[in-house]
């Protein structure tokens, strides 16, 4: 009988993954694609869209035309009564060591005894913003808010000098961020609403390009060899 019971809970719990896995899919398949990102990402995208937020206003993996002919990469953009909440996802294990001000930032491992560097996702994000807020300014000085968010076995060791429009937060705290973000800035009273969806829109589907994508990469690997070069 122990067995049978024990049957049924195991058959029960694979159908409810299964459908949860179909929700998942369709829920993410109205802002984005399955492989798309990383999952992290997705994860981030899912999150949003569970928690009520219209796929009107949540966008990934856009790619931004600069004025170069170059692409600036953005993870998630969710638009609020507020602005653009720029999102930069990152997932790393350890312990995370930050300052808003320095190039780098350390993630140090093994209780202390593995360090290593990585750029500084505030810097990063900056430049993503700089990127959008060109593309938008046709519809005015749309607010732009960064946010890193942390997922991974990590902890926040230390993170300080953030610049101003900038959080950093683990993965479990990004609602507490966006509620945050979203209480304390004015209202934003936007030219054209449906234009900025259009424009993020637009920017999306780009990343659906495999010459885009292509481009962006080799894009990305110029910058770390110029930068390996002058180190």
């Amino acid at each position: 009988m122990l067995g049978i019971v024990l049957f049924v809970i195991i058959v029960a719990f694979a159908v409810f993954q299964l459908i949860r896995l179909h929700q998942d899919s369709k829920l993410l398949r109205s802002v984005t694609g399955p492989h798309r990102g990383n999952r992290s990402e997705r994860k981030l995208i899912l999150s949003l869209l569970y928690s009520g937020r219209s796929s009107n206003a949540v966008f990934h993996d856009l790619y931004v035309p600069r004025k170069s002919g170059t692409y600036s990469q953005i993870d998630a953009v969710l638009a609020t009564s507020v602005g653009m909440i720029v999102f930069e996802v990152k997932d790393y294990s350890g312990w995370i060591f930050g300052d808003g001000r320095y190039e780098n930032w350390t993630q140090v491992l093994s209780y202390g005894r593995e360090k290593y560097r990585f750029y500084n996702p505030v810097r990063q994000n900056a430049a993503h913003i700089k990127a959008l807020k060109q593309r938008l300014k046709h519809l005015g000085d749309i607010p732009c808010i960064s946010v890193v968010v942390f997922y991974g076995n990590c902890e926040l060791k230390r993170i300080s000098n953030l610049p101003e429009d900038t959080w950093v937060a683990s993965a479990s705290r990004v609602f507490e961020v966006i509620k945050d973000i979203e209480e304390s800035y004015p209202e934003v009273r936007f030219k054209d609403k449906w234009e900025v969806v259009r424009i993020l829109k637009e920017a999306s589907a780009l990343g659906e390009q495999r010459e885009v994508r292509q481009q962006h990469r080799d894009q990305v690997a110029t910058y770390v060899n110029q930068k390996r070069n002058r180190n």
